[in-house]
């Protein structure tokens, strides 16, 4: 077999493994994936615009809202408009999203930690840079 190939094959197959295993460990925070992407951008970067959020957790537009919504119904977060541009609306947490995110992300995170315990902290870092230097290749490839 190719390089290549063996390459695409190898990360293929990892990427399936690690992508259940992150779409399990959400499932049991009680979360839906779209939703925990959306609360964890919030946690992490503060309030937002909603279609900057969008564009961070790579959801349409239209699902950006539709998940804004429901959020907004399960009291996690909160629309507030933007005072100097009414077209604006930003995405913050409630003291409820805040406690619930804080928890999930945590829970979330330790499942994270042990599923790349099988490196040393200097082959993650050396695995992070190499996937970041293959994904700007195959950027500029497009």
């Amino acid at each position: 077999m190719e390089k290549g190939a063996h390459l695409r094959l190898v990360f293929g197959r990892a990427s399936k493994a690690i992508e259940t295993i992150d779409r399990q460990s959400i499932g049991e925070t009680g979360l839906k994936v779209t939703d925990f992407m959306i609360l964890e951008a919030l946690l992490h970067k503060g309030p937002m615009p909603i279609n900057i959020i969008g564009e961070k957790v790579l959801l349409t537009s239209g699902s950006m809202t539709t998940a804004a919504k429901r959020l907004e119904k399960q009291g996690l977060v909160q629309r507030v408009d933007d005072p100097s541009d009414g077209r604006r609306c930003y995405l913050h947490l409630t003291k409820t999203g805040l406690s619930l995110t804080r928890n999930a992300f945590q829970a979330h995170s330790a499942t994270l930690n042990e599923l790349f315990s099988c490196l040393t902290d200097e082959e993650q870092s050396e695995f992070i840079r190499l996937l970041k230097k293959v994904g700007t290749h195959a950027q500029t490839l497009t």
